[in-house]
């Protein structure tokens, strides 16, 4: 493994091989911190000298222990030691461990390192940033981070840069670790989303894109003392001949607050916030034909960054309507909350909600629309064109869920099905055989329930190695669905995975995608 050499004689091994089980390793003399899925650990290792039974002779023995530094936290990930040895900063996914839902919110927490290394006594971790339940308008929603820097730390040794989305953006925040302060430093009228790619002392190297608008690099500082008309965060363009040339797509980036009309009661105030969408228009938006993208999960998120499938069809003369509905990472754990249980209706009114909402506004032709999602937001296309089948000119799905009863007996994560279906209550029921009832429900919570009514033309591309949502799924619903005299066509991609992400895949089947639309919104 190469080692790059840390101040006091530390050691971080930076093998990639092993980010996927172990996110940091440091090794402070004879103690190594890493990571598994939940839990941060401490190993060590004690030389002492042995004698003989006579005492005339010598030799060095090892004494390895193990301690387990988080037993107090369900989960624990990512631990990183300040530059001066003082503190071990770590995430943690305790919201989405202790619901059942396949992720949530993250929280960050801290340990404060004995100054002699040794681990021999419990060490208390102290929280720093909790998850935020229900956010007020324009607050900080709580952190979602999907990765973090090896080294995130200032120069002070307390304060780390993150990237975390917030609501259908990404940016880069500032947390100080002794006090909890969360500060966003990236651009704060921005529709743009902004990562970080490195820190050096005070400095950040960051890079930021938007749907169609290729990645730009960016180097931020702290605003000079001296200059009293600037506060905050400076960031300067790192010019790029690569980009000079470049032709970008003539369009227009809003981000779009849909109201929640009709909350239910029994929803909690997280859940009856707004949640949004991102539109990207093309030249004059209301006369072309419009593109619904929708992202899986369903606790994931589609932030304002870079996407060539999005650039490609943005180039093709399609609007981008991309809906964060609610259960989208980024919004508060309430509103994250507020869907296990509910797929299939809430977040299918949301997506409904939200084209409302742009043929409401006059940004859109109401005839011309198509929907497009992989995995959850396959559940989400084939659902709106059984639903709403009037509302949807063409569809294309991949890899998409249409059966939950037929998914519960073949997927390796069989406890999502009953977290999504029954809510995350119903968790512990995963190791058991689906009831009838369950059964019942999961198919009433399906898209094939719907099948009767679709009327849209259906691309479907399936991963002939999905595991996930294994092929048995799509190819069910396609074979209903061509029995009924529906319009369907099968890609199939027998050596990929969930994602379809080979390269040669990926480009194969979001060509096939564009001309799948561009054949029937004409």
């Amino acid at each position: 493994m190469p080692l790059s050499l840390l101040p006091e004689g530390r050691h971080q091994v930076t093998n990639p091989a092993d980010l996927c089980i172990t996110q940091q390793l440091l090794v402070p003399w004879h103690a190594l911190i890493w990571a598994s899925c939940c839990v941060v650990y401490n190993y060590g290792v004690t030389e002492y000298d042995k004698g003989n039974a006579h005492g005339q002779e010598t030799r060095n023995v090892s004494s390895e222990t193990v301690t387990n530094l988080t037993p107090s936290i369900s989960s624990a990930f990512f631990p990183r030691f300040s530059k001066d040895g003082k503190l071990l900063v770590f995430l943690s996914a305790k919201c989405a461990v202790d619901s059942g839902a396949h992720n949530a919110t993250d929280s960050l927490h801290k340990i404060n390192w004995p100054s002699d290394w040794k681990t021999d006594e419990h060490l208390d971790v102290i929280d720093v940033v909790p998850p935020v339940m229900c956010p007020g308008d324009g607050c900080f929603p709580g952190l979602y981070c999907s990765s973090m820097l090896p080294d995130p730390w200032l120069s002070n040794h307390c304060t780390i840069i993150l990237t975390s989305a917030w609501r259908s953006t990404e940016v880069i925040l500032l947390v100080d670790v002794l006090s909890g302060k969360v500060t966003r430093i990236s651009p704060e009228h921005s529709d743009y989303s902004w990562s970080a790619l490195a820190v050096n002392g005070n400095d950040v190297l960051s890079v930021s894109s938007s749907p169609i608008d290729p990645p730009q690099i960016s180097y931020g500082h702290e605003a000079s003392k001296e200059d009293h008309q600037t506060r905050g965060w400076v960031w300067e363009e790192v010019t790029s001949p690569l980009m000079a040339g470049s032709n970008k797509v003539p369009s227009g980036l809003l981000i779009l607050k849909i109201p929640v009309t009709n909350p239910c009661d029994e929803l909690s105030d997280g859940g009856q916030l707004p949640f949004e969408a991102i539109f990207v228009s093309c030249e004059d938006s209301s006369q072309k034909p419009t593109v619904l993208i929708l992202h899986g999960g369903p606790h994931s998120t589609s932030v304002s960054s870079y996407s060539k499938s999005s650039a490609f069809l943005a180039s093709l003369g399609f609007n981008l309507l991309v809906v964060n509905y609610r259960g989208t990472l980024g919004f508060g754990e309430e509103a994250l909350q507020s869907l296990p249980g509910k797929v299939g209706s809430q977040d299918v009114q949301d997506c409904l909600m939200a084209l409302d909402y742009v043929i409401k506004e006059g940004l859109i032709d109401a005839s011309k629309v198509a929907v497009v999602g992989i995995s959850h937001g396959g559940f989400l296309s084939t659902h709106l064109i059984g639903q709403a089948p009037d509302r949807f000119a063409v569809a294309a799905a991949r890899n998409p869920v249409c059966n939950l009863s037929l998914m519960v007996g073949t997927t390796d994560i069989p406890d999502w099905c009953y977290a999504v279906a029954c809510g995350t209550e119903a968790k512990h029921l995963a190791s058991e055989s689906p009831s009838l009832d369950h059964l019942r429900l999961f198919y009433q919570k399906s898209p094939i329930a719907h099948i009767s009514e679709v009327k849209a033309p259906l691309l479907m591309l399936l991963g002939g190695a999905d595991l996930r949502v294994p092929v048995s799924n799509g190819l069910q619903y396609a074979r209903a669905l061509r029995e009924r005299g529906g319009d369907v066509k099968i890609m199939m991609f027998p050596e990929d995975i969930h994602e379809i992400n080979i390269p040669r895949s990926d480009f194969e089947s979001f060509l096939s995608i564009g001309i799948w639309f561009k054949k029937y919104l004409k």
